[in-house]
């Protein structure tokens, strides 16, 4: 559980990080990537606090 936990955060990293790239370059008057970091930060939470078994995970 935590190495799929560790892969989720990277590759959530990689593309906010990337996403944040191209609204700077494109769009630099509205920070969009913001809202994609917020809803993909949510989900990412949800599992962390599973791999950290505080929802009862048996195989934490």
């Amino acid at each position: 559980m935590r190495r799929a936990l560790q892969i989720h955060f990277g590759v959530a990293f990689a593309v906010v990080a990337a996403l944040a790239l191209v609204n700077l370059l494109f769009v630099p008057g509205f920070h969009w990537w913001a809202l994609v970091a917020v809803g993909w930060g949510v989900p990412l939470a949800i599992h962390t606090a599973f791999a950290m078994g505080l929802f009862g995970s048996k195989d934490g």
